[in-house]
């Protein structure tokens, strides 16, 4: 009877390894999380862009006017090995991406307003951003797109509540613009093209699979250091305590002439 006790008491201290209900998952970007650019049919400087993490692109490996590529970290794979496995990671990625299941539809013009973690589409099947989308709260945000993602001049995406650009996703159906001075953050994973107007800010990543990308010069991309999704991780650390007390209890059950302590659950 004791035994029993202790094993139902190792099964419910151990729910703590459940993540809590609608938490989402991050998308493992594999190989690709170390590109701030990847594309698939080339990449274009058009003017200085600073970066922030490595560039690549394949199976065509043309880059026009890399010279007015300028690395604060990371280097230009071109076409070689690295850049063709993270092309793979990549498919892989907006896969699951692809395959999230939708919490929310919202309108396609994301500008003035605020959103909360989870993964949203739109009815159109589009998204697009004028003046200010604001994300907040910790978690994990994937944003749906059957088609495009444009951003309109000065727009912007802020984080607030302890949101972070490492754990937003954008799946592109078809490409991404973003026009002059916009300010974006999250990965962008676009199933063709990439197109960033002069003075665009990304804190993120551009992530093309089969189409160019494309910089209008004075732009930065910043790819940002993978960050765990808070509360997943509050219920991970509390289920491995959760078993190390169960075991605990089940060594002291099975100890000859160990009494049972009714403090415990039971």
């Amino acid at each position: 009877m004791k035994i029993l006790r202790c094993i139902l008491f190792v099964l419910i201290i151990s729910a703590g390894f459940v993540p809590p209900a609608g938490a989402q998952a991050a998308i493992d970007l594999g190989t690709a999380a170390n590109f701030a650019i990847l594309g698939g049919a080339g990449i274009t400087f058009t003017g200085a862009t600073s970066l922030t993490g490595d560039i690549g692109t394949f199976p065509t490996a043309t880059i026009v006017n890399a010279g007015n590529a300028s690395f604060v970290s990371g280097s230009n794979h071109a076409g070689d090995a690295f850049t063709q496995t993270a092309k793979t990671d990549l498919a892989a990625a907006y896969a699951d991406a692809a395959g999230r299941v939708v919490d929310l539809t919202v309108a396609t013009q994301l500008g003035g307003t605020t959103l909360a973690p989870g993964v949203y589409n739109s009815a159109a099947g589009t998204f697009a951003i004028t003046g200010n989308l604001t994300l907040n709260g910790s978690g994990v945000y994937v944003f749906k797109m059957l088609s495009t993602l444009d951003t309109a001049v000065g727009s912007q995406v802020l984080l607030s509540g302890g949101a972070q650009a490492a754990n937003v996703f954008w799946q592109v159906g078809t490409t991404a613009t973003f026009l002059t001075s916009s300010v974006f953050v999250g990965n962008v994973l676009a199933a063709t093209s990439i197109t960033a107007g002069i003075g665009t800010v990304v804190d993120g990543r551009l992530l093309a699979q089969t189409g160019s990308v494309t910089m209008g010069g004075t732009n930065a991309v910043t790819a940002p250091a993978a960050i765990p999704e808070p509360a997943a991780t509050a219920a991970l650390a509390a289920g491995l305590m959760g078993l190390l007390i169960g075991l605990r209890r089940i060594r002291r059950c099975h100890a000859v002439g160990a009494p049972f302590n009714h403090n415990w659950p039971h």
